[in-house]
């Protein structure tokens, strides 16, 4: 094995953040190898940002970052990937495969989290790193070619290291004792070593995870343009909130005016607590579920749409879009039971599915069992917190009983019929109600239909919701019926703005499973076949 030292001296190190610790390195592959040793220089940080999330040695007075033991740079030549070289607290070293001869050594500081994809010695053009876990360490993405051309004998190499990536400072307020997410950034940096390049972008919800607790945290972003509607949330998706402007970031931006971050709120969460059993309460979420395929390409791996709550309680899609097809780029929220997009084989599980086959719409827990539960809970859900399995799940059929019918509630009162903001519903009254929050017409029983209680929108949001109430608005129902017209078979959809069909999660039999029924006069706990496409509606626990 041909052997030679090079060392190469890092003359400024402008990279402004901390590094994760990276567990699988590339093994170097059989062959000619060269032997690679860097003395990194860069004087000492004038001060740490330790106890804030930030690792030790980073100096968040200038955005300085040393190395520690275990760091890891990459190294390419002639347009590929060739080794990498491993901090032991003094200097870089690693067996490497021989470079090309005339041509500059090029280091990447890929913050050491390990690549997406495997790399290869000799063959590999290009690799990604995502960055959002930043709770613990700040990945710090840098890069330098050598200043000389590898040449055969020579052992000494140059080069200046330069961010890829900034240091922002945020100012985080928080209730929670998760730490804080921001989403709707670039997380994910892809380098090709053939060309020397970096791009940027989101991957997932281009979220980026905050060490917890209140106070002076620091991030590492990737370049980006300016970002207004950045989403924050606790990093187990219970809790949501504002953040400010987030102006344009470029590559070794220093950003040390503190960006505003804080989580108030529950996210997509009305704050009534609602009784379901003796011994437990739940929130509802902010509106009925929708499925926005509108957003992408609508794939048959969901990718192309996302999962969010209406943006107020009494919107449905209802008619105004083809709901009755399969089309996997339209918004829609009828669905049928257990399409909450979690692959069961050939089964219907998609919240597109659309056929009369009821036996095929199977719960999420156990593929091959017609009879277990189901829900859509597991989902991320936007402005629901946007974390898989963050706690919202579908009401029982025991549930909406005790909710309708058994609860115990302060002002003697469950539910009324009315219509909000001009749009049918039921009302749930919280367990605390008061009668003295707003002036409605009390009878559980509403002889007077829909016209019972007639609410503005104003007079919802200011007196009804901010003390709790949810509204059930009468979306109607996709039914599995079929007509036929020159052979062809039609679904339509039925009884929009006069009746309300919300799903539980509980099975009835093989063809159907149990539903909420909201008529103008009455309400109850029937079945209707699974195939039919009815509203959902997600709660969560009280904590």
């Amino acid at each position: 094995m041909k052997k030679l030292c090079i060392i190469m001296m890092v003359l400024a190190l402008l990279t402004s953040m901390a590094q994760c610790k990276k567990e699988n390195t590339p093994t170097p592959a059989n062959g000619e190898k060269v032997n690679i040793t860097l003395n990194v220089g860069g004087g000492a940080s004038k001060g740490s940002a330790t106890g804030n999330g930030s690792k030790a040695g980073v100096n968040t007075e200038n955005g300085e970052v040393n190395f520690e033991e275990n760091d890891v740079i990459y190294v390419g030549s002639g347009g590929v990937f060739v080794g990498s070289l491993t901090y032991d607290g003094s200097r870089f070293s690693g067996d490497i495969a021989e470079p090309t001869e005339g041509q500059k050594l090029h280091f990447y500081f890929l913050g050491n989290v390990d690549p997406t994809e495997t790399l290869t010695e000799g063959t590999s053009t290009g690799c990604s790193v995502v960055i959002s876990d930043q709770r613990t360490k700040l990945p710090v993405i840098s890069y330098a070619p050598s200043r000389e051309n590898y040449e055969t004998g020579r052992t000494a190499y140059n080069a200046t290291l330069l961010n890829k990536c900034a240091l922002v400072k945020f100012d985080v307020t928080t209730i929670s004792e998760a730490a804080t997410c921001i989403t709707g950034l670039n997380n994910k940096v892809t380098v090709d070593f053939a060309t020397n390049g970096f791009t940027y972008s989101q991957e997932g919800a281009g979220s980026i995870a905050l060490p917890a607790g209140n106070g002076e945290r620091w991030a590492i972003l990737l370049p980006q343009d300016e970002v207004t509607d950045a989403v924050v949330n606790s990093y187990d998706g219970i809790y949501a909130g504002t953040c400010g402007t987030i102006p344009a970031i470029a590559a070794n931006d220093y950003l040390t005016e503190g960006i505003a971050a804080n989580t108030s709120h529950r996210a997509g969460v009305i704050e009534g607590l609602f009784s379901v059993s003796a011994t437990k309460q739940v929130r509802f979420s902010k509106g009925n579920l929708q499925y926005i395929g509108s957003a992408g390409n609508g794939d048959d791996n969901n990718t192309g749409g996302y999962w969010k709550f209406a943006d107020h309680q009494w919107d449905y899609i209802g008619e105004t879009t083809p709901q009755a097809t399969d089309n996997k780029t339209i918004d829609r929220d009828l669905f049928g039971w257990a399409t909450s997009g979690y692959e069961r084989n050939d089964v219907y599980y998609q919240p597109w599915s659309v056929s009369a086959n009821n036996s095929m719409y199977r719960s999420y827990e156990t593929q091959a069992n017609l009879y277990d539960q189901t829900d859509w809970g597991y989902n991320a859900i936007r402005n629901g917190g946007n974390a898989e399995n963050s706690g919202w799940h579908t009401p029982s059929r025991s549930n909406w009983v005790y909710l309708f019918n058994t609860r115990t509630t302060a002002s003697g009162i469950r539910w009324v019929v009315a219509s909000v903001n001009g749009v049918n519903g039921y009302i749930l009254l919280p367990d605390n109600w008061s009668v003295d929050y707003y002036a409605l017409n009390y009878p559980n029983n509403n002889s007077n239909g829909w016209s019972s209680n007639t609410i503005s929108a104003e007079d919802w949001i200011n007196s009804l919701e901010a003390h709790g109430a949810v509204f059930l608005p009468a979306a109607g129902q996709r039914e599995a019926e079929f007509e036929y017209l020159s052979g062809m078979e039609i679904i339509y959809i039925n009884g929009v703005g006069r009746y309300g069909h919300y799903w539980s999660s509980d099975y009835y039999n093989a063809s159907n499973a149990y539903e909420m029924y909201l008529a103008s006069t009455n309400s109850s706990t029937s079945w209707e076949f699974r195939s039919s496409g009815l509203s959902v509606r997600l709660v969560r626990d009280a904590e």
